[in-house]
């Protein structure tokens, strides 16, 4: 019998399932870590965008002339309250 067709120990089969196990948690571990971060990321710009186009909406009630200067002041600090 040659040394390529040997029959390999079941215990070597063990070791290497064991490793290449190993290999796909760390992978799955760091995906998921990253897919993560990325979520994160994505849902703090779309609040950063909402959070711009409220205080623009804020701004332009400041400058209505139709009410009272307490009404337009009120009605800006509820909408600012939208914020997240």
């Amino acid at each position: 019998m040659t040394e390529f067709n040997k029959p390999t120990q079941e215990k070597d089969w063990d070791a290497r399932a064991e490793k290449q196990l190993a290999a796909l948690k760390r992978s799955t571990k760091a995906t998921t870590e990253d897919a993560v971060v990325r979520a994160a990321h994505k849902v703090m710009a779309e609040f950063e965008a909402r959070n711009a186009a409220i205080e623009e909406v804020a701004q332009h009630i400041e400058k209505l002339q139709g009410f009272g200067k307490d009404t337009v002041d009120s009605l800006a600090i509820y909408i600012r309250e939208m914020k997240r």
